[in-house]
């Protein structure tokens, strides 16, 4: 089934079965998928607005070009979805516990959004944005991480022995999470 340039709002996707439907331009407000399973769905194209996709799984789901507005992405497994065409934006959300395992990444936008105790593990975010998000007790793990922007970026704490961040933007005090791994006193 695909459905194509259609607006969604305030419905209760949880209760209901969208394996393998595909959606094209489609927009999602006030939606819940919460622990909904949304196996070989493909969302292209897609804005998905005050949306609670909280503990989604995601096995071969293509994000293709999606965003995600204002959304509860608690605890998303972003290793499961599909590599293919892989990109989404992320604007006021809390992806706490969310995790990013041996996804390509470049250029992602993470704007004013909570990434608590998140896990980047082998990815690919060259170029990426930090936009006043907080990392608190996120974990960065053999990640590319060159060129990408903490700038505004807050709680972080990156090993630079385990990550590449040649040519990252940081700034202070935020840089201190640069140098966590060494145990060094900094007044």
């Amino acid at each position: 089934m695909i459905y194509d340039d259609q607006t969604f709002i305030g419905i209760d996707f949880s209760t209901k079965g969208i394996d393998g439907i595909e959606y094209n331009g489609c927009r999602f407000e006030n939606c819940n998928f919460t622990n909904l399973q949304l196996r070989g769905v493909e969302l292209i194209d897609c804005e998905m607005v005050q949306c609670n996709l909280s503990q989604v799984k995601l096995p071969k789901a293509g994000l293709k070009n999606v965003s995600f507005t204002g959304c509860k992405l608690l605890g998303v497994d972003f290793s499961l979805a599909s590599d293919f065409l892989f990109a989404a934006t992320f604007d006021e959300c809390n992806l706490d516990y969310a995790i990013f395992i041996k996804k390509s990444m470049k250029g992602f936008l993470f704007r004013k959004s909570s990434l608590k105790a998140a896990i980047f593990e082998s990815c690919t975010l060259s170029n990426a944005v930090f936009d006043n998000c907080d990392l608190t007790g996120t974990t960065f793990i053999q990640n590319n991480l060159q060129q990408a922007d903490f700038r505004t970026a807050s709680g972080y704490i990156i090993d630079i022995n385990q990550n590449k961040i040649k040519g990252g933007k940081f700034s202070y005090p935020g840089i201190i999470g640069l140098l966590d791994s060494y145990q060094i006193d900094i007044d």
